[in-house]
């Protein structure tokens, strides 16, 4: 009997473990998480970590200091854009991916975060004016195979430090399609 009254007062506290666990406001308004999503495998999380924008740090990459999402990847501006639009839409955001704001500053940034609102409704985060973008060719920490490509109607620059372009981009061209 005494096994019983253990298993049901057993089976009531994980009942009522699983009630409290499955509240995600103390408000009344939604989180947007949800502890029933699956957990991302390693290659999914290092792919969102390269274009999430969460924190932007700053590495010396080809002599200069420049700015760089929390993996270490190079982040880009595109000279047509304007400090309130993005003019990369379609193929061009899958050559160059914006960076998904709002971003934090990380070690060495010293510039003016923001974000603006793309053409399909998105958040993209900016610097000293910027839109933020990565670059589909870069494929590990460190690269700037982007900068001073021409490439979808403008040229694409590695955001310095200081909030511009490179000062000696090299004169690529094509942009990988």
């Amino acid at each position: 009997m005494r096994t019983r009254y253990f298993g049901a007062v057993g089976v009531a506290a994980l009942g009522l473990l699983a009630a409290a666990c499955s509240s995600s406001s103390t408000n009344g308004a939604s989180s947007g998480t949800s502890s029933s999503a699956p957990a991302a495998s390693p290659a999914s999380s290092s792919a969102a970590a390269a274009t999430s924008g969460s924190t932007i740090k700053t590495a010396t990459i080809s002599g200069k200091v420049i700015l760089t999402n929390a993996a270490g990847m190079t982040l880009y501006w595109f000279a047509p854009d304007s400090s309130t639009k993005s003019v990369c839409n379609g193929s061009c955001a899958t050559y160059w991916p914006p960076v998904k704001g709002p971003a934090t500053a990380g070690s060495g940034v010293t510039g003016t975060l923001g974000t603006i609102t793309r053409a399909d409704g998105s958040t993209q985060a900016t610097y000293n004016g910027h839109p933020l973008y990565t670059y589909a060719g870069d494929s590990a920490p460190g690269q700037d195979k982007g900068n001073g490509v021409n490439a979808s109607g403008g040229l694409w620059y590695d955001v310095t430090a200081s909030g511009s372009g490179a000062a000696t981009p090299s004169s690529k061209s094509g942009g990988g399609y």
